[in-house]
């Protein structure tokens, strides 16, 4: 991996470069998705099926779309049982975790008779997409599904693409069912969306979608907001590991590739005060690379979006690290909870040389939909929140309403918005009997 000196210049292109990465840099799709997503919406399920055999090569009808019993009972015979435990035992870490997250509707009643608060309510229906082919994973799965199904949504339904044979991938069907998906739908992607987005013949209309995928799946998310919510647009992944001489070379150059193997556009960037640690790291890389299966993707990452910066010191490092402001963010230094404490924006942090991402990629319990691109800064992990909604709960008596009813006409007439000020008066006006 290159090494550089971090300057100000270093700073300044690093950010630039990083930039380039997000789907809103790759409007030339646009048009594509727009043709897409305004067929799904006159043409329904004619369009849906039409697109599901052009891109998937699988003929799906209003007969087949939806996964059946019989095919969850056959993936559940075709993944490995040792798997499927694994899966329940993730799945308790992530209920667990979320569950904390949980809000509960509240009340405040006074003695001058009013009554304020808050009704929290689940959203009826959501739609999760899940990627298929070779981006099929199953632990996203569990991850997009368990929050919403903690928060009381009342259906879930979820979407993915088949296999030529019309199929979907067994483990991503074992998940889905393990998560407590109601309907899945053998459906991907920009397509996919825009039938969750408006609704067919065969798809509901969703109130929110939720799932990563590829870049006709983010832009599509991101056109159809509005009509629908969404989770966000995701972006490529990316890890930012904070080192000192005391962190383990190896350690930080592993962990480093297991964001560098998702794809040609992950960063993995290694910030360190160390100039002998960033250069064992770098060999480390190296070796690893050789062995590593996926040691194109991960080499075409490195080049492009791959750095060791070193800093002249632990505060240095900090500012980068929060002016990135990374997916995954690892701290393995000498005092890794005073550099926590330090760190404003970060979707996920690891603490400690033992806590490596992929714990949280699929087992600890957080979620791993994680906000990219820098949007760490204003958003936060997929969550419980996501999935309700809020509402204010105002009740006056009018006795508590006479008390205060001059000041609501009177700043109502300043905004010279009468009717308001009226909607209170009348309440109190003289009138003749």
């Amino acid at each position: 991996m290159r090494i550089r000196q971090l300057d100000q210049e270093t700073r300044k292109n690093i950010l630039e470069t990083l930039l380039k990465r997000s789907p809103s840099q790759y409007g030339e799709y646009e048009s594509a998705v727009s043709e897409i997503l305004e067929n799904i919406r006159s043409q329904g399920d004619s369009a849906l099926f039409g697109y599901t055999e052009r891109f998937d090569g699988a003929k799906i009808c209003a007969d087949n779309i939806r996964v059946t019993e019989e095919e969850i009972r056959e993936a559940y015979s075709l993944v490995d049982p040792g798997l499927v435990e694994i899966i329940r035992r993730a799945l308790c870490n992530i209920r667990d975790y979320h569950a904390r997250q949980k809000q509960n509707s509240w009340f405040d009643s006074r003695p001058d008779g009013t009554m304020l608060g808050q009704k929290v309510t689940p959203l009826q229906r959501v739609g999760v997409y899940v990627p298929g082919g070779k981006a099929a994973y199953p632990s996203s799965v569990l991850m997009n599904i368990m929050p919403a199904k903690v928060a009381g949504v009342e259906e879930i339904v979820m979407v993915t693409p088949p296999g030529r044979d019309g199929k979907v991938a067994p483990h991503t069907l074992v998940a889905a069912n393990e998560a407590g998906a109601d309907v899945i739908y053998k459906v991907g992607g920009a397509q996919a969306v825009g039938a969750l987005a408006y609704g067919t013949e065969s798809i509901p209309k969703v109130d929110k979608i939720v799932g990563p995928g590829n870049i006709y799946v983010a832009l599509a998310k991101r056109a159809v907001y509005g009509h629908v919510s969404i989770d966000a647009v995701a972006g490529p992944s990316e890890i930012l590991v904070i080192a000192d001489e005391t962190a383990d070379p190896r350690y930080v150059a592993a962990d480093l590739l297991s964001q560098a193997e998702h794809d040609e556009l992950a960063s993995a960037i290694l910030v360190t005060t160390s100039r002998t640690l960033a250069k064992q790291v770098s060999d480390q890389v190296d070796a690893f690379v050789r062995e590593l299966s996926r040691s194109e993707i991960i080499q075409s990452s490195l080049d492009n979006y791959g750095y060791i910066l070193v800093a002249d010191s632990m505060e240095a490092a900090v500012e980068i690290a929060n002016e990135i402001a990374s997916e995954h963010v690892e701290i393995q230094t000498k005092d890794p909870y005073d550099v926590m404490m330090k760190i404003r924006n970060a979707g996920a942090i690891f603490i400690g040389e033992y806590s490596s991402e992929p714990l949280g990629d699929y087992f600890a319990g957080p979620n791993h939909v994680l906000p990219t691109n820098g949007t760490a800064r204003f958003f936060s992990p997929l969550s419980v929140d996501d999935f309700i909604k809020k509402s204010s709960i105002i009740a006056y008596s009018r006795e508590a309403l006479e008390a205060v009813h001059e000041d609501i006409e009177r700043f109502a007439k300043a905004e010279q918005l009468t009717a308001h000020a009226n909607s209170v008066h009348v309440r109190f006006e003289q009138r003749a009997d």
